[in-house]
């Protein structure tokens, strides 16, 4: 039996990819299933990047500003989420098309991987953060390193929240996260995924973000981090976004407003690099010229569909 396709769009923060979702959009009759793990989130719209109403040009999208930042949302939670969005749009005979950066979600989906729901043990997790204020999160990163160096290859020094994550579930069942993946792959893949990704000159992609960061600034992105933390409470991963805990630290004074504009900037290239090699790893991967004019890469993702 054929499987119905699923398209999706990867590539690094800033390449366009909203752009050119839309219109392949408009072209197929296509609706759209936001793959990012920070767009999932309510009132956090200009430091995300959401499409605006505008940009969306009447086109369906899935899975942006549904969750409170007070949540904790898991890549076991957004593939239920995404694989109910796709099933929903293909029963409306419409085609789904996946857009996003984040490489964790995109490969749940398309390599049908399981990931166990597991339970948060607090005690462990409170045990962890005291480690990361006493002792440096370096302390961590060694320790995820030795447990499992296979997965910590794809994680940044600074990334709080998926260094605790290797060590939870290594705690949580005895297995590292590497061996459940392997183990949880066994699954038939239920749709014909067709990867594309954008792929830009990295000086060119650099200069890009730069600028993205400068309008969100203008937007006024300090004004709606100060708006969530009048709103929320607690955080347990939102306020780990780009661009969010910069924010956070210049409002508690650890840095100047210029600091904090070049240390968003830096980051998000450094985040940039880290998604390009990730999406490189998928074999699968069909990369487009993101400086190509949009109706052309429409016309090589519109062939591989036949």
């Amino acid at each position: 039996m054929q499987k119905n396709k699923v398209i999706v769009i990867c590539g690094p923060t800033a390449s366009g990819k909203t752009a050119l979702s839309i219109e392949l959009a408009k072209k197929i009759d296509g609706e759209i299933v936001s793959c990012d793990s920070m767009q999932i989130y309510k009132d956090m719209d200009i430091g995300t990047a959401k499409p605006t109403l505008e940009e969306m040009q009447g086109i369906k999208h899935y899975l942006i500003g549904y969750v409170s930042p007070e949540e904790r949302y898991s890549v076991a939670d957004y593939k239920k989420d995404a694989k109910t969005a796709i099933k929903e749009i293909i029963e409306k005979g419409k085609v789904p098309i996946v857009v996003g950066g984040t490489g964790l979600y995109i490969d749940s989906l398309i390599y049908e991987i399981e990931y166990q729901d597991i339970k948060l043990d607090e005690e462990y997790r409170r045990e962890l953060e005291k480690i990361v204020k006493e002792k440096g999160l370096e302390t961590l990163y060694e320790r995820a390193k030795e447990i499992d160096p296979k997965a910590i290859e794809k994680i940044s020094p600074n990334d709080q929240k998926r260094i605790l994550r290797i060590l939870e579930i290594y705690h949580a069942t005895g297995k590292t996260k590497t061996q459940q993946e392997i183990e949880s792959r066994k699954k038939e893949v239920e749709y014909d995924y067709k990867v594309y990704a954008l792929q830009w000159d990295r000086q060119k992609l650099y200069d890009r973000i730069n600028k993205r960061v400068d309008i969100m600034i203008e937007q006024g992105l300090i004004g709606e981090v100060r708006q969530i933390l009048n709103k929320y409470e607690k955080f347990p991963t939102a306020m780990q976004g780009l661009g969010y805990k910069e924010v956070v630290d210049y409002l508690d004074g650890k840095y100047t407003k210029e600091e904090m504009i070049e240390k968003i900037k830096m980051e998000t290239r450094r985040y940039a690099k880290r998604q390009l090699t990730w999406f490189r790893k998928n074999k699968q991967t069909i990369w487009l010229n993101a400086e190509d004019d949009i109706q052309n890469n429409i016309k090589i993702i519109l062939e591989g569909m036949n």
